[in-house]
């Protein structure tokens, strides 16, 4: 994990993600444009927060942990820019779904 991804400490359920890159070359070598590269709706887990404190003071901790692959949303999360690397914050509740390796 990045010395930038380290700074930031989720609160409550939302989860510190970074997407993961699109392929920038083909098999044999050859660059795609980065406006023909295929945008990818999956993440990495940097961060997770304690989880959610319900009215009756109970926790209900997040779905997923330190290290999970996710599939995220097309749209939503807050975009968090740290000198050159970008994160997105999200919900426990927005993610779609844990991958399995």
């Amino acid at each position: 994990m990045s010395a930038a991804a380290k700074r930031i400490v989720p609160l409550l359920d939302r989860i510190l993600v970074q997407r993961v890159k699109p392929v920038e070359r083909t098999a044999s070598g050859i660059f795609i444009p980065e406006k023909a590269q295929q945008a990818l709706n999956e993440g990495v887990v940097l961060a997770v927060g304690n989880g959610l404190v319900t009215k009756d003071g109970k926790n209900i901790p997040v779905n997923v942990a330190v290290g999970d692959r996710v599939l995220l949303p097309e749209y939503g999360g807050s975009a968090v820019k740290l000198g050159e690397e970008e994160f997105t914050l999200f919900r426990d509740s927005e993610i779609l779904a844990k991958l399995n390796p």
